[in-house]
């Protein structure tokens, strides 16, 4: 129960700091930002290319501040659909809800 106890004060710790932490043992990384992303940029989509399907660029929180990623192609799955990432504001704080296939 105690051990239980320090890890979730751990992990509120670096919540609050705004860091980057690992989440579970599966070393899925949880991004927080305090405060929310500027606005998306317009990146043109190039020309479609079989088999792929475009991710569009989106801010990352790196360093303490944000900064653009741009926009790349995923290499399709068959009978999956692509839900691209996106920031979520969570208790006054923005969380980083990666990209997936669904």
């Amino acid at each position: 129960m105690k051990t239980s106890l320090r890890f979730l004060l751990a992990q509120a710790a670096l919540v609050v700091a705004g860091a980057t932490a690992v989440a579970s043992a599966s070393a899925q990384i949880v991004v927080i930002a305090p405060s929310a992303p500027p606005p998306v940029r317009y990146e043109p989509v190039p020309p479609a290319r079989a088999g792929y399907v475009w991710d569009g660029g989106h801010w990352r929180w790196e360093h303490g501040r944000y900064a653009w990623a741009p926009g790349h192609w995923q290499a399709e799955r068959i009978g999956h659909r692509w839900m691209p990432g996106h920031w979520a504001a969570h208790g006054g704080q923005w969380r980083w809800m990666p990209g997936h296939w669904a």
